[in-house]
């Protein structure tokens, strides 16, 4: 295999499973990928096991600051999940395939639904430093996509529908739990650079022109992945700086992590919400096949 292996086969993937299911007797329905400044967030779980991304096979290691880089295994209200504490990106040299090998390997082990967050620059001119912004379509500018190479008929459809990857039910509820707890949170399109360096102001213009909201380095190969794989999907991006081309103060990674550490107590209430919608859903669909 080379150093940046471009797939990886089912049988690849269920030996990673393997050694995470050996571990963690477990069997998630929710995965949940914490994204820069977002880690504090796998203090809500009530863990069973935690899994180095190093003693799994095949899986890259992560490099960026504040992605502690493991698996936290548990239960969230009663409900098994499995969090990624950091995950892995483009501009880390890593390949598509790599960075979208935790999602099959989550979707191996049992889950039916993706929570994917991250840490974005705001570019719609209503949105604050803090908000959160819930997912409903992106643009995908990292020039390049996981599902390039050979492919496998248990992983989905080759040429997958993509009109509609994010579940408009999830993003619904997100909206009313951020109501119900009184802050802000709005529906927009996030765009996937590969970075790692910020954008110029003439970008953000540019991105904006395209119909972009927020702007980030992740999230859109796992969904793409996510997707073809039938998982039912929620993207939540909290905003952890304002990108106004026209009064644009300058950005370090430092404080884009603080900003999103100051966001998550929001972040948590979504999430915590949806794992409650999903323990209710689920129980109205057993006592309808009682």
């Amino acid at each position: 295999m080379s150093q940046f292996p471009t797939h990886f086969s089912p049988a690849a993937v269920a030996v990673a499973a393997s050694v995470v299911a050996a571990r963690w007797s477990g069997t998630p329905r929710v995965g949940i990928i914490l994204g820069s400044g977002l880690g504090q967030f796998v203090e809500q779980i009530d863990a069973e096991v935690c899994i180095s991304y190093e003693d799994v096979p095949h899986f890259p290691r992560s490099t960026a600051l504040a992605h502690r880089g493991q698996f936290v295994c548990g239960n969230l209200h009663g409900v098994p999940v499995i969090a990624m504490e950091g995950r892995c990106h483009a501009y880390e040299g890593y390949s598509f395939a790599e960075i979208t090998l935790p999602v099959r390997v989550m979707h191996a082990l049992g889950i039916q639904t993706l929570i994917v967050s991250n840490a974005s620059g705001g570019m719609n001119p209503r949105y604050c430093k803090g908000d959160i912004v819930v997912i409903d379509d992106h643009i995908n500018l990292m020039f390049g996509g996981p599902l390039a190479g050979p492919h496998y008929e248990a992983w989905g459809a080759r040429f997958p529908d993509m009109s509609s990857p994010y579940d408009r039910a999830l993003s619904d509820a997100a909206l009313a739990i951020a109501r119900q707890e009184d802050f802000a949170a709005h529906r927009g399109v996030y765009v996937a650079v590969k970075g790692p360096n910020l954008e110029t102001r003439a970008e953000y213009r540019f991105l904006r022109l395209l119909g972009a909201d927020v702007v980030g380095m992740s999230t859109v190969p796992e969904v793409i992945v996510a997707h073809q794989l039938g998982l039912r999907i929620l993207g939540l991006a909290t905003v952890t700086n304002v990108c106004l081309p026209d009064a644009l103060p300058r950005a370090s990674a430092h404080e884009i992590v603080d900003a999103a550490e100051g966001a998550e107590p929001k972040l948590r209430r979504i999430i915590r919400g949806i794992i409650n919608h999903v323990a209710r859903s689920s129980a109205s669909q057993v006592a309808v096949g009682a």
